[in-house]
């Protein structure tokens, strides 16, 4: 069993060799919390929690760690707009994107540090680097050199020359290519102490120095959306090994969800907030959509492609219920995924490949049932339950079942309801007036019900919208 996973650094598919055997590091960028969180920034979040999930399936002793950006520039203005303390935007937006996490099934990462926590580590880094010759101090500024540190670039794969740092409104620098690294106070703004004035960090030194703190001076996989390729993570990388840290050994970059072929962002006006969509779509299926097609591949948004996924998530709960019903007891899942599946997923993480499997698994438990072949449904059921639970999507986990367990009332007083009519439909078959039978199965479907006839008799379930 080896995994393969793309390193953005190597520019391809590398087998995975763990720093520490049987154990596994990873450092995702989070969020930061100046606004409630898009699908889009949840996307990540989503992506790396199923390869947290595929870890821990093959064994590993995982460790992941997922930051906080709790002060940057972006922070600060949403606060003098809205005239409030910096603090209580990011507290607000930290909830927002932890609120959006656990509703669409993201297990809690091992630490969740927030920047504001680390300023101590973070002078430390910032006085190291300066008397390694790597960092120096203008106007209560403290810029990287750039020049410094031979491969700065070798990520993104750009030449020094052509570079041009974003512009972040500081002086004092040598050169405009230098980033800043803590920025000098300015009247009205949080601050901090630290040598050389008061002042606050720069984006890119929170993540180093955090890396650092709960990681050590190298850990496995660093993780991220690939806008943050350049600059976030260059410097990072900057900053760590001019630190003297090996720091991360892959570096892994989910794709962007985009609306018409933008990339979702607040200031495009195009973001959809999580918020919103799980009052519209069930949190199950927000999963299914933004989690099952391949990690590297854009997701371009639609509410048709939303429905498609619905539509094909509810065939596999479909089938669960069925055999659940039929077991007359909860199936635990299989001690192992089937091989094509593991195969898959191993191959960079391929959820697309694994989902085929699953729903070729679900047709041959369809088949069972219809054969009336209890014991080979349930097996079906056992192989369906483990996939789904490496993908976060088994609808019999807790996580999913409370959500089942919300609508179970109205449900009953649907099925009652429903069982009525389908009595009718059966009193009608049985005088062979197949007219009546079939209009009343129609008029059920045009009500947003599909109607199946089975070997233990009529069932009913919602269709897609």
């Amino acid at each position: 069993m080896t995994i393969r996973l793309y390193d953005t650094s190597a520019r391809q598919i590398r087998d995975f060799a763990p720093l520490t055997p049987g154990c596994v590091s990873i450092y995702l960028c989070g969020a930061t919390v100046q606004a409630a969180p898009h699908i889009g920034h949840i996307r990540s979040g989503l992506n790396f929690d199923i390869m947290r999930r595929w870890f821990a399936y093959r064994g590993f002793d995982v460790t992941f760690i997922r930051n906080v950006t709790d002060i940057d520039d972006k922070i600060i203005r949403k606060a003098a707009d809205q005239n409030r303390p910096w603090w209580s935007i990011g507290y607000e937006n930290e909830r927002a994107f932890n609120d959006a996490y656990d509703a669409l099934g993201c297990l809690p990462p091992t630490y969740e540090p927030r920047a504001t926590g680390h300023i101590t580590e973070m002078v430390e880094m910032m006085r190291g680097l300066i008397e390694r010759g790597h960092a120096y101090e203008a106007d209560g500024n403290v810029y990287f050199d750039v020049r410094s540190l031979p491969g700065y670039l070798s990520l993104s794969n750009q030449d020094l020359d052509d570079l041009r740092q974003p512009d972040e409104g500081a002086s004092g620098k040598r050169d405009p290519r230098d980033f800043a690294m803590w920025k000098a106070a300015k009247p009205g703004e949080p601050s901090w102490e630290a040598p050389w004035g008061r002042g606050r960090p720069g984006w890119h030194l929170e993540c180093s120095a955090m890396a650092h703190k709960y990681l050590g001076e190298e850990f496995d996989i660093h993780g991220g959306g690939i806008d943050l390729i350049f600059p976030h993570h260059e410097n990072e990388i900057a900053q760590a090994k001019g630190f003297g840290d090996a720091f991360a050994r892959y570096w892994v970059h989910n794709a962007w969800v985009t609306m018409s072929g933008e990339k979702m962002s607040k200031s495009l006006g195009n973001s959809v907030l999580v918020s919103e969509m799980v009052k519209a779509w069930r949190p199950v299926v927000l999963r299914y959509y933004l989690g099952t097609p391949h990690y590297r591949s854009t997701i371009e948004y639609s509410e048709e492609s939303l429905r498609e996924a619905e539509s094909a998530y509810a065939r596999i709960e479909g089938f669960v219920q069925r055999v659940t019903e039929l077991a007359g007891q909860a199936v635990e899942p299989a001690a192992e995924v089937p091989p094509a599946f593991a195969e898959a997923m191993d191959d960079d993480l391929g959820v697309p490949q694994a989902l085929a499997i699953v729903h070729t698994t679900v047709r041959q438990g369809n088949s069972a049932l219809a054969a009336d072949d209890k014991d080979a449904a349930v097996a079906r059921l056992a192989e369906v339950r483990a996939m789904l639970g490496v993908l976060g999507l088994d609808p019999l986990a807790p996580h999913w079942a409370g959500e089942q367990e919300q609508g179970e009332d109205l449900r009953h007083v649907v099925d009652s309801l429903v069982r009525l009519v389908l009595d009718q439909r059966e009193a009608a078959r049985a005088r062979k007036d197949w007219s009546t039978a079939d209009a009343i199965r129609d008029q059920l479907g045009q009500s947003g019900l599909v109607i199946e006839d089975g070997p233990q008799g009529p069932r009913w379930s919602l269709g897609s919208r």
